[in-house]
Order: C-alpha cells, then sequence, then structure tokens
C-alpha cells in the first residue's frame, strides 16, 4: 500500500489579502457606476493669475519685444 500524500496547507500572504481587497473595491465600484470605468484623477482648478503663454496666445494677446511704448 503507498502512503497518502500530506495536503499542502494553504497560507494567505499580506500580498495576497491587498490584492483580493482591491478586486473586491474595484468590483463594488463597477457595480455601482454601471459599469464604467471609474475616475480617480480630477481635473484642478487654474489659477488665472498665473501667467500662461498658451492662454495668452489663445486670447489673441501678443507681447512685442519693442519696449517703445514705455518711452513715448
Amino acid at each position: 500500500m503507498k502512503p497518502k500524500k500530506k495536503m499542502k496547507k494553504l497560507r494567505i500572504t499580506e500580498a495576497d489579502f491587498m490584492l483580493a481587497n482591491r478586486r473586491a473595491a474595484r468590483a463594488e465600484d463597477l457595480a455601482e457606476h454601471g459599469g464604467r470605468p471609474v475616475s480617480f484623477r480630477t481635473a484642478l482648478h487654474k489659477s488665472k493669475k498665473v501667467y500662461d503663454r498658451k492662454r495668452l496666445k489663445r486670447a489673441g494677446i501678443e507681447f512685442k519685444d519693442d519696449l517703445s511704448f514705455f518711452f513715448a
């Protein structure tokens, strides 16, 4: 007669626990939001006081290099 094989004991590591929690949280979010992907990154409000050359170009404001208007 053959000896019985010992069953390996299942060990749940911390990494396995974290992965299972992430998967469960994602499944809950998908169920809550109707299956659409959930966007966690939101656009921040950009201050108008910040110097933005592209925004000025789009507005039609151009700065010229000649400073003759200071000496008029």
